[in-house]
């Protein structure tokens, strides 16, 4: 990793210069905002909840953006024609600031092979010029959570490109098609020195870019976590505490021997899975102890209800490549409930907070549930600081100074 590198990380924990940053605001910019793989009205359908939402949302609202383009990413051509009709209940809040672009073409899914990837993302590319042209917006900045518009696109138009970085996609297993074309990626966004922000540091050194480079942690939405207790779901009222919640999509991260091992040897514990389970087999092993109950997602708002309300909280996954790299938003709404966490011993988990109590394995959860138990819900004011501190706008902030610079 080059000095350069090493040096733009410490912007991430540098208190007194985004002070100073922040006293001394520059002209508001144009940007072009593009997601990865899902649209605006994924995002919208699902809460605005991930990291690229929250990044949006910053974007629409933020003093220091003069205009803003959102592009979805390539969507089959039909599909985007029936948009009006399959997508009626969302609505883009287009302005004479804010516009939406919508790319299409005949293709329902990206080439692999190179060749078809870069010429398939100098289109795209393009298509951002053509659309930001007619919005009259000037030198705009593109920021990207797509690792292939990092890579591939050419974006002499615009003033610089930032890739922002929510996973390590070169460890996804459920797109290893594509890790020839993200590898390829990561190469060029290196090569070319374009900006990245990431959710941890193992995602920077995998692409190992030489231009500047940000460490930004998964936050909470302050709105979301703040006021009085409320009431816990009827659902979740009726399962007999002590409750442990694991909240995610109960796939191949999940460490399912672990979470069976903790119900063998802590019964009188309930551990409570919360998530979309998009292949119920490989929870199966499961649904034989009754004290682990398994739930579909719910809202927002039930979804805080039930943590605030919890007494303890999981991040029961697996060592992977994929999960050594992730900044789990989940432990940030965690801690935003008040809860204690017991958490795998994973890098960008370290140091967040000490009522984190890590394990090297999920085998050893119930060796420790007892200690988070003893910690309880932290005092509200505590709660109320943590919150504050590990807000999205402050994340934000940093990635538009970056994307700045």
């Amino acid at each position: 990793m080059s000095e350069h590198t090493d040096a733009s990380y410490a912007l991430s924990e540098d208190d007194a210069g985004a002070e100073a940053d922040r006293n001394s605001r520059p002209d508001p910019t144009d940007f072009v905002f593009t997601f990865s793989y899902e649209t605006y009205t994924d995002a919208v359908r699902r809460g605005m909840m991930r990291p690229p939402d929250r990044i949006l949302s910053s974007l629409m609202r933020s003093p220091e953006v003069r205009r803003l383009l959102v592009a979805d990413p390539y969507r089959w051509m039909p599909r985007v024609a029936a948009s009006p009709l399959l997508d009626r209940d969302v609505r883009f809040p287009e302005d004479e600031r804010i516009a939406y672009h919508r790319p299409a073409r005949l293709r329902r899914e990206d080439p692999v092979d190179l060749p078809g990837v870069a010429t398939e993302y100098s289109r795209y590319a393009r298509s951002l010029e053509r659309a930001a042209s007619r919005q009259g917006l000037i030198a705009p900045h593109l920021l990207t959570t797509n690792p292939l518009v990092a890579g591939f696109a050419p974006a002499d138009w615009a003033s610089g490109v930032t890739f922002f970085a929510r996973d390590d996609w070169l460890s996804s297993p459920a797109r290893q098609a594509y890790w020839p074309a993200y590898r390829e990626a990561y190469r060029r966004i290196a090569e070319t020195g374009r900006s990245v922000a990431a959710v941890s540091a193992e995602i920077i050194d995998r692409i190992g870019p030489t231009g500047p480079a940000m460490v930004v942690p998964n936050g909470v939405e302050p709105d979301e976590w703040l006021g009085l207790l409320p009431a816990a779901p009827a659902w979740f009222a009726e399962i007999p505490g002590p409750r442990a919640v694991y909240v995610g999509t109960l796939d191949s991260r999940l460490d399912v021997p672990g979470i069976a091992d903790l119900a063998t040897r802590r019964p009188e514990l309930q551990v409570v899975l919360l998530g979309p389970c998009p292949d119920p087999e490989y929870v199966a092993a499961l649904r034989r102890f009754a004290n682990v109950h398994i739930h579909p997602s719910v809202a927002r708002a039930e979804l805080v209800a039930t943590l605030r309300n919890a007494e303890v909280c999981l991040l029961a996954h697996r060592r992977t490549p994929l999960t050594e790299a992730m900044s789990p938003l989940k432990v940030y709404e965690y801690l935003a409930a008040g809860m204690p966490v017991v958490s795998i011993d994973l890098p960008p988990v370290r140091g967040i907070d000490d009522r984190v109590l890590l394990v090297d394995s999920v085998a050893d959860f119930a060796d420790v549930v007892d200690d988070a138990l003893e910690l309880g819900r932290v005092p509200e004011e505590c709660r109320i600081d943590f919150i504050a501190a590990n807000s999205w706008s402050a994340r934000h902030e940093m990635v538009f100074a970056l994307a700045r610079a």
